[in-house]
């Protein structure tokens, strides 16, 4: 059996003492030994890629905001810090990200494997259609998002936890594509699905995860 990569969720989300999303948090995922880590990027006001979850930060909505008044970490951070050490899952959570998230990738190119990914397979084609070589990921946390997982353009399907199983994961691979998982805070489904052959796991319990399949 060969061990999935480890992917911290947001970094390690499950510590209460640093940031979600922060490149604290992704630090400390990889000290916890994951593999690498999952963020979110969304566009600012001014054009600029920022790191963020949720549409709004303190209140404040981020498409109407500048990068410098949010005060949010930026793709271009998370790549000089983390492109030579980690895998990354870019999660694309809005249109209008790809040109630029394509250049960053290309100027800095992270060595340790990464996936662009997104809820939206526009976003999907517009990447696929600027820069081919990108690996591209198809988010889906509804049978319904599942359901079209072998017309997508993305190498890796990538389903909420809940709509995964062994016929899934053999199917995937059957049809040459990988599949990762998420977000699984259980050891049990985490060994569960490591013994299926599952290629990626996303957790919040970034040192559970490693204490349980490294």
């Amino acid at each position: 059996m060969t061990r999935p990569l480890l992917l911290g969720h947001r970094g390690a989300r499950a510590s209460r003492n640093i940031p979600e999303n922060s490149l604290a948090s992704f630090e400390l995922s990889l000290q916890h030994g994951c593999d690498g880590f999952e963020f979110d990027v969304r566009l600012s006001a001014d054009g600029q890629a920022v790191i963020c979850h949720d549409a709004r930060f303190g209140g404040i909505s981020i498409a109407t905001a500048t990068a410098e008044s949010l005060a949010l970490p930026m793709l271009e951070d998370v790549l000089r810090q983390f492109a030579g050490r980690a895998f990354l899952d870019v999660e694309l959570k809005v249109v209008g990200l790809e040109q630029q998230t394509v250049a960053a990738l290309r100027q800095l190119p992270p060595q340790k494997g990464y996936v662009v990914s997104s809820f939206l397979p526009e976003v999907l084609g517009t990447v696929r259609a600027l820069g081919p070589e990108i690996p591209l990921g198809l988010l889906c946390d509804s049978r319904d998002q599942l359901r079209g997982w072998r017309e997508t353009l993305a190498q890796w399907v990538i389903p909420h936890f809940k709509l995964a199983d062994e016929e899934l994961i053999s199917s995937v691979h059957a049809a040459g594509k990988r599949i990762m998982v998420w977000t699984v805070n259980h050891a049990g489904r985490m060994r569960e699905f490591a013994e299926w052959s599952v290629d990626a796991i996303i957790s919040d319990d970034t040192e559970m995860m490693a204490r349980s399949l490294r």
